[in-house]
């Protein structure tokens, strides 16, 4: 994939929705893997979190973890997403979930 040279900050957001029959084994074991995941170069900060106990409608708590990075920018979530370690992640870890959503986002940085 191309991606056209930007200095604009990059954030990728991943939900992961486990089944609802998955077992704590395999919550630990999918949150050691996205651990993995944050030792990439690439990235400038990673965040993994869980569903927080705010309660508005408009909030979805139905996620198991979420998986936040930011990039200097756009060049360098795709040395991230061609990484080895991005890519055995997501070979090695794919039983862990049912269903995946992203959120891309380009943007200045605001302090």
């Amino acid at each position: 994939m191309n991606v056209p040279a930007s200095s604009a900050l990059f954030v990728h957001h991943v939900l992961f929705y486990m089944p609802a029959a998955a077992s704590e084994a395999d919550k630990n074991t999918l949150l050691e893997g996205l651990q993995k995941l944050a030792r990439i170069p690439s990235i400038r900060m990673a965040h993994i979190g869980t569903p927080a106990a705010t309660n508005r409608e408009v909030i979805d708590r139905t996620y198991t973890y979420s998986w936040l990075c930011l990039f200097d920018n756009a060049e360098q979530e795709e040395l991230y997403q061609q990484h080895p370690i991005h890519d055995a992640f997501r070979q090695q870890y794919v039983a862990y979930w049912e269903k995946v959503v992203i959120y891309d986002a380009l943007g200045p940085e605001i302090s």
